[in-house]
């Protein structure tokens, strides 16, 4: 008998058996091409007898009668001691009580009982509290008998938070302009500096890379040379 592994190890057998159709081939000619333009699957045996339809069993008859006859053996049958016991009915668990009838008569102690306290109080409906404004609290029944005292934190944390001394109102819509400010005159470098910066498009002449001369005799602040330089724990070691 063979070992597990040599089990293992054999390749597992075709069993649809489909024709080699490898799609590089090295020859010096062609391979001549088939009529068929699909591939001609070959069922097994076992794929046979799944398309085949399911037969009716020996056992059972087409159309049997409600009356057949009882055979001879059947009738002088005697059942077994294991059959007498299964055909007994299931007798109850203990402690089981048959269902009650709907309509029952109630006794005179019933009819004149009268609820305490407690059970009107727990026959009332439950009231939603959906705000806490509006729920109604009795002192009386939550009285604290030892007097609380918040702690200074939480007279810091409930006071209201102060406006800063350099706070500002805000501003009115409408305010008097004043006199030197209408009686003002724009200089020159006000207008250049106001007019928007014109640019021309590509088509015009436009340089992106062009840099001012401005820009070129430009010299960099120290901040400007500590913020350029890389962080001390991307640097190696000299």
């Amino acid at each position: 008998m063979p070992t597990r592994i040599e089990q293992l190890s054999r390749p597992k057998p075709n069993l649809l058996k489909f024709p080699d159709r490898r799609s590089v081939y090295w020859l010096d000619e062609l391979p001549t091409r088939s009529k068929n333009s699909t591939t001609a699957f070959e069922l097994t045996p076992r794929l046979e007898l799944l398309t085949q339809s399911k037969q009716l069993s020996h056992f059972t008859e087409e159309s049997r009668s409600p009356e057949w006859m009882v055979s001879a053996a059947a009738l002088k049958a005697c059942p077994s001691e294991r059959v007498c016991s299964l055909a007994l009915p299931r007798i109850p668990a203990d402690g089981w009580q048959p269902e009650r009838p709907l309509l029952t008569t109630l006794s005179v102690a019933v009819k004149t009982a009268k609820p305490s306290a407690r059970i009107d109080q727990l026959a009332q409906p439950k009231r939603a509290k959906t705000l806490l404004m509006y729920c109604s609290v009795d002192s009386s029944a939550h009285a604290i008998s030892v007097p609380i005292t918040p702690s200074s934190r939480i007279l810091q944390l409930a006071s209201p938070k102060q406006v800063h001394a350099q706070h500002s109102l805000a501003r009115p819509v409408s305010w008097p302009v004043p006199d030197n400010v209408l009686k003002a005159v724009v200089s020159e470098r006000l207008q250049i500096l106001a007019r928007p910066k014109t640019r021309q498009a590509l088509f015009e002449g436009y340089d992106p890379y062009r840099v001012s001369p401005a820009a070129r005799a430009a010299t960099a602040s120290p901040r400007l040379l500590e913020l350029s330089l890389p962080l001390p724990r991307k640097c190696k070691g000299q």
